[in-house]
Parts: structure tokens; C-alpha cells; sequence
């Protein structure tokens, strides 16, 4: 598909070096590489943020705060050390 971007004239001289030491032609394979890099970190962050929401709820609010008193058992039948 085509398309039009703008390049600055030095990117656009940089660019075409890239291809010409590949023995490929004009510059878009160049430049498809980060955009599929791009479209997959997009997807992955998105991918980790459908994940988040789908936890949201399964902490009571003292995990969720991370309090260490309510996090880590203190003695050795795991009891409640709110006292010490």
C-alpha cells in the first residue's frame, strides 16, 4: 500500500543508505521494521493492561497497599504479628 510521510532531506539520504547496503530498493522494508516493532510493543502493553483490569478487585485493600504487617506472617504458624 502506499502511502506519504514527510522526511527531513537528511533523513530521507540516511534512510536510502540502509537499503542500498542490502541490495534492496527505496526504503520501505526500512522502515516496516519499526513500525512492526512498534504495533507489537503496542500490542504486548496492551495485552498487559487487559490483564491488570482483569485483576482489579482480587487484593483486599491492605495487600493492595502494600502493608508489610499484613503481607508477611511473623511468627512460625504464620500468626499475626500486628502486635509487634
Amino acid at each position: 500500500m502506499r502511502t506519504t510521510i514527510e522526511l527531513k532531506p537528511e533523513h530521507r539520504s540516511r534512510l536510502l543508505t540502509i537499503p542500498a547496503r542490502r541490495g534492496e530498493k527505496g526504503f520501505s522494508s526500512v522502515l516496516g521494521e519499526p513500525v512492526e516493532s512498534y504495533l507489537g510493543s503496542e500490542a504486548e502493553r496492551e495485552r498487559r493492561r487487559q490483564k491488570a483490569l482483569e485483576l482489579r478487585g482480587a487484593l483486599r485493600r491492605e495487600e493492595a497497599t502494600g502493608s508489610p504487617k499484613r503481607l508477611l506472617p511473623c511468627g512460625p504458624a504464620g500468626d499475626d504479628c500486628s502486635g509487634h
